[in-house]
C-alpha cells in the first residue's frame, strides 16, 4: 500500500529492502540446508520463498509482480502439501528427523506416484528473476544474481532430504512394517 501511496519514496528507498530480502532469500535456503527436522526444513524454505515474493514486489515492474503472485500461489500449494506429507510420515514413523528416516522408498512406495508438484515454483521464480533483471542498473542486477544462488542452495537441501529419506538404507526395523499411503 505504501508503495502506491508514495511511489517516489518507494523508488528512492527500495534498495534497503532489496538488500534485506536478498539476504533473507539466501539465508533461508542456507538455514534449510543444515536442518535435520522435516518441519524446520519446510519452515526455512518458506522464509526463502516468501523473501522472493518481497524481492519481486520491490522490483516494481509488471513481470516481477506477476512472478510474485505465481510464487505466492505455488508456495502456498507446495507448503501445504509438504506439511501434509510430513504429518503422514510422522504419523507412521513417529519421527521427523531425516537421520532416522532412511530407506522409506522401499517401504512407502506409494509416495513415488503422488505426482508431487516439485517443479511448480520454477515458472514463478524464473518470472521473478527475469523481471528483476529487467532493471538496467548494476545494483538490481547484482542482487538478482545473488538471489538466484538460492536456486542452487534449494536444490542442495531438497536433494539431500530426498536422498536420505527415500534412497538411504532402512535403519529402523519398525519402518519395514509400514504400508503404502492410502486415502484413509
Amino acid at each position: 500500500v505504501a508503495m502506491y501511496l508514495m511511489p517516489e519514496a518507494a523508488h528512492e528507498l527500495s534498495w534497503i529492502f532489496i538488500v534485506l530480502t536478498t539476504i533473507s532469500v539466501v539465508y533461508g535456503a542456507l538455514a534449510a540446508c543444515v536442518q535435520t527436522d522435516l518441519k524446520y526444513i519446510n519452515a526455512y524454505s518458506s522464509v526463502s520463498h516468501c523473501g522472493l515474493v518481497l524481492f519481486a514486489i520491490l522490483m516494481m515492474n509488471t513481470t516481477a509482480g506477476t512472478g510474485a503472485i505465481l510464487q505466492m500461489l505455488s508456495h502456498g500449494l507446495m507448503t501445504a502439501l509438504f506439511f501434509a506429507l510430513i504429518g503422514m510420515i510422522y504419523g507412521r514413523t513417529h519421527t521427523r528427523d531425516i537421520r532416522e528416516l532412511s530407506g522409506l522408498m522401499k517401504v512407502i512406495a506409494g509416495l513415488a506416484n503422488l505426482g508431487l508438484p516439485g517443479l511448480s515454483g520454477f515458472v514463478a521464480e524464473m518470472t521473478i528473476f527475469n523481471g528483476a533483471f529487467m532493471n538496467d542498473d548494476t545494483f538490481h542486477r547484482v542482487v538478482t544474481i545473488i538471489a538466484c544462488t538460492s536456486i542452487v542452495i534449494t536444490a542442495v537441501y531438497i536433494l539431500r532430504v530426498v536422498g536420505k529419506i527415500i534412497y538411504g538404507t532402512c535403519t529402523d526395523e519398525h519402518h519395514l512394517k509400514l504400508t503404502d499411503a492410502t486415502w484413509d
